[in-house]
Order: structure tokens, then sequence, then C-alpha cells
């Protein structure tokens, strides 16, 4: 793609790209370097939310609503050709980055076609067809004859996908005749009438037809633009353009998680307990697999020791932790010798004195582990085998296992981390998890949530031996404090802790809503209570 100053439009190609851009050639355009970037990562969060959506199996009309919405809130800019500027320079420079695989080719084929099918949609009927005329397609409109004559047949199609009322034609109903075999998910849907080849495809229904030709085209230009950039723009861009381009399909765009954030510090005593209740697998995995050999490879370090920087671990304790480990392979001087260097750079303290950032979940899913290496993703790079026996030890239960594996085989590695969340802490996670710092965060936000209220000091001194449901009702009436006209203590409930502490007279359990309190009570110690959300 080549920038260049601007030109003008002629009023009519104007007049179709303030409607919705047919990306039918790279545009002639002045550009900074940086609104290049900045457009493409606008881009990318509207595919990466419709790509979001999909996955988690929103309906069309919901899928409608979230590309609106998208668009309005990344791809926004205060004049209208501003907009249509963004939105064609975005499109060609995402073109760039996602043409170099096969697989990368296949997502943007499919998210952009989406895009563009929800904003077809959304446009008027006016403006649909001025689309059509320019996509020049060969259909003609039915006439009045025929219309009559094929009338009860396109009543019964229409009766049998909709609303009668709203759904049968009239003599105002724009029908094309279209050769069936460029309409396949509307003959696949029994959405249309078939008479000697060929289907009656309604005004409403065109956008099947505009898609279908949009696709069409830009799955041959991703394979030519992969041509071009393999065969002189990669090399000519070498030192502007191409670091961009190669960085862009593995780029993170949420939160910065360099630093530390809200319920992310940790201290060296700490490690063993989060790692159990907090790590997403992939981080776990590199711990256990560090406690087995006490040894990492480079990649392992790398991937670990950002996530525990992320979290809060001090680099004093970092060092302590690491060569506490190592040291009992390969001894403390050499450790201080080959690997202290290492994390001191990963802090910054070293070399460039720069401040690296943990890896993203796109970064980790990208990542290709050799021979010894356990970094990755372990939704991409398990067996399942593997998978099935790391999830059970995390205590995810078989029927949300099940809905992992479905999205691991379907290549949805974040959502399968998601849905992992959601199993092991009973509580949803309508965002998704897109950095491993992100899962440890939203773990510690639950685990971490104090419920204050106040308890008896012995409730079994007040109440007869068994007597559980009325103290389960006064213990659960409120979620801030319940008094009463005795000797109190207060007490804490942590959401989200399974099992009960059997401790002193006796346990008892209470349903209400969703939360189950487990409650044990001591003599010496009245603090015993704990809570686990279902």
């Amino acid at each position: 793609m080549e920038i260049v100053r601007s030109q003008r439009r002629t009023p009519a190609a104007a007049d179709v790209a303030l409607t919705l851009p047919l990306y039918r050639s790279a545009p002639e355009l002045q550009i900074r370097l940086e609104d290049f970037e900045l457009f493409a990562v606008d881009r990318l969060r509207v595919l990466k939310g419709i790509s979001d959506g999909l996955s988690r199996g929103k309906k069309p009309d919901e899928v409608e609503t979230l590309v609106r919405d998208l668009w309005k809130s990344n791809m926004s800019q205060p004049q209208a050709s501003e907009v249509i500027n963004k939105d064609i320079i975005s499109h060609f420079v995402l073109r760039l980055v996602y043409c170099r695989t096969e697989e990368l080719r296949k997502w943007f084929l499919s998210m952009e076609t989406t895009l563009f099918r929800y904003r077809f949609r959304l446009k008027s009927s006016e403006v649909q067809r001025a689309l059509m005329a320019e996509f020049d397609l060969p259909y003609k409109a039915v006439s009045n004859a025929e219309f009559e004559n094929v009338k009860e047949k396109l009543g019964q199609v229409a009766d049998s996908i909709g609303p009668k009322k709203k759904s049968m034609p009239n003599a105002d109903t724009i029908f094309y005749k279209v050769p069936f075999e460029e309409v396949p998910e509307l003959v696949a849907g029994r959405r249309v009438f078939l008479l000697k080849g060929y289907a009656y495809v309604a005004m409403n229904q065109v956008s099947s037809l505009v898609v279908t030709r949009f696709r069409s085209h830009l799955s041959k230009a991703l394979v030519l633009t992969n041509r071009k950039w393999t065969s002189t723009i990669r090399e000519r861009e070498a030192d502007r353009l191409t670091p961009i381009v190669e960085s862009l399909s593995t780029s993170y765009l949420g939160p910065d998680y360099s630093q530390p954030r809200e319920f992310a510090e940790i201290s060296l005593k700490d490690i063993d307990q989060v790692a159990k209740s907090s790590f997403p697998l992939c981080m776990r995995h590199l711990f256990e697999k560090l406690r087995e050999d006490h040894h990492l490879k480079h990649g392992g370090r790398m991937q670990f020791g950002l996530f525990l920087k992320g979290v809060g671990l001090k680099l004093d304790d970092a060092l302590a932790f690491w060569k506490a480990e190592f040291s009992r392979k390969i001894g403390a001087e050499r450790f201080d010798k080959e690997y202290a260097y290492g994390i001191r750079h990963n802090y910054g303290k070293e070399g460039k004195r720069t401040d690296y950032t943990p890896y993203s979940c796109q970064k980790i899913i990208s990542s290709t582990p050799g021979v010894g290496d356990h970094h990755g993703c372990p939704f991409r790079h398990f067996s399942e085998e593997n998978l099935r026996a790391a999830l059970g030890k995390m205590g995810v239960g078989n029927r949300p296992m099940e809905d992992v594996m479905d999205k691991v085989r379907n290549r949805h590695y974040q959502l399968a981390c998601t849905l992992t969340f959601e199993a092991v802490h009973g509580s949803s996670c309508d965002a998704g998890i897109n950095h491993p710092n992100q899962y440890f965060i939203d773990s510690q936000k639950i685990l971490q949530k104090v419920i204050p209220f106040i308890i008896f000091q012995d409730p079994w001194s007040n109440f007869p031996h068994g007597d559980y449901g009325k103290i389960g009702q006064m213990l659960t009436m409120s979620s801030s404090s319940i008094y009463f006209d005795m000797d109190l203590t207060l007490c804490r409930i942590i959401p989200h802790c399974r099992g009960a502490v059997r401790q002193g007279k006796g346990v008892f359990s209470e349903m209400t809503s969703r939360v189950l309190v487990i409650f044990a009570v001591a003599m010496l110690d009245p603090t015993c209570v704990q809570a686990g959300r279902l």
C-alpha cells in the first residue's frame, strides 16, 4: 500500500463512500505513520469484538447491536470525511497485516465479511440499492406479471420464516431472480422460493447477494496483497511499515499490566497459595514445572517472570524465588552468574532499562513452544488428554469441561480460558479473559471480596443443637451487619472459598439464593466463617 497525497473523488464515488466503502483499491491518501497504526488498532478492536461475540453464540440481532456499538466507540471521527478516510485506511492496513498466512487471511475474511454484512443491513433500502449498483450485480427485479404468477409460492416461503402479517409479499415488495448457487445461505436456510434454477430474493434478503460478492472480492484481494507483500512491500518498508504490520496481528489491545494494579501485589510467601487459587492455567503449569524441574527455558522464564512482575512480585523477592528453585539444580553461584541478570533486565534494572510488559493472551497463543518448553497456551498447545487432566486438577467439573473442550476444538482459546475461570470461581466473566494478569486480578477481586456481619460468639449456647436453619436465616438476612442483644464478635464471610472448616462444636450449611454459607463454630476461634458461591 502506497501512501501519497490525497486526491479528490468524483461526487458519485464520494456518495458511495459516505454509505459503505467497498474497498476495491488501495486509497491514495496522505497519512501520518502514527495514524497508520492507530487507525488499524481501532478497527482491530471492532473485529476482535465481533469475533468474541460470535464465539459466545450471540444471536443475529445481538450481533447487529454489537457491531453498531463497536463501530461507534472505535471508528468515530469529528468530520464525516475523516470517518470515511479512517474506515478505508484501517481496512487496507489490516489487509496488509492479515494477508501473510492462510490462518490470518481466514480470520480477517470472516470478520470483515461479518462487519460488512451488518453494516449493510443497517443501511436504508435506497443505499442498499446504490451499493448493489456499485457491485454491478447482473440481477433484474421481477416484473409485476411474473410476481403475480409466483405470489402464492412467495407467500408460503415468507410465512414459513416470519410473522405472517410482516412477511407476506405485496405489490410493493421488490424481488430479484438470482441463480440459486449465488445465495447458498438462503437456499440452505429454505428462505427463498426456487424455480427453474433461480432463487427469488426479496429486497430485505439482498444482503446475502452483496455479502457473497464482497467476500469473493476480498478473498481474491488478500491473496494478491500477500504476493505484493512478499515480493516488494516487506523489504522496501523494512525500516518503516514492516515492523508495525508484523506486530499488529498479535497486538494486545487491553489495559497495561506492566505495573501492579489493584488486587495485584504478592510477596514471596504468597506464591504457593495464590498459584492454586488465582493463576491462569498457563502460569499455573509453568509454576508447577518450575517446582518439579527447578528450571525453565528462556520462553518459560520470560512468560512466567513478567507475569509475576505484573502481579506485584518485587525484584528482590523475584530474585529470591528464582534462585531458590534454580539453585537446587545448578547451584547458587551459577544462578548469580547466568540468570540473575535476566531477571533484573525484565524489571528494567539492566541494559536499556526497558520496563518490559507481561505477555498478553494473544502473544502467548501465537508462541511456538519447542521440545522441553513449557510456555505457551495450554488450550492451544496441550493434547486433549493433558488438558483434561490439568482442568480436572483445577477443579473444573465434567459439564463445564466439555464446554471448554468444545471451544478448544473450535480454536476459541481465550473463550475456553474464560469458561475455565467461570467454572473455577463460580462467577461470570462477561468481559472475557484477554490477559493472564487480568485473570489474576479478577480472581483476587472475587476471593478478597469481604462481606462483614456480626455473629454470636457461641450460637450453640443460645439455640438447640441442630437448629441450623434459624441460625442460617439470621446470618444471611443482611449483606452488611446483623446485631443481636448478646455478646457479639465481628467476623467475615469470604466468598468463593470451597469446603467447610470443621472445627469447634459443629458445622451447618444454609442455601440462600446462590450462596452456600458454611458456618463453623470454635469456642476459642469464633472467626471460622467461610462462604462459597455455588
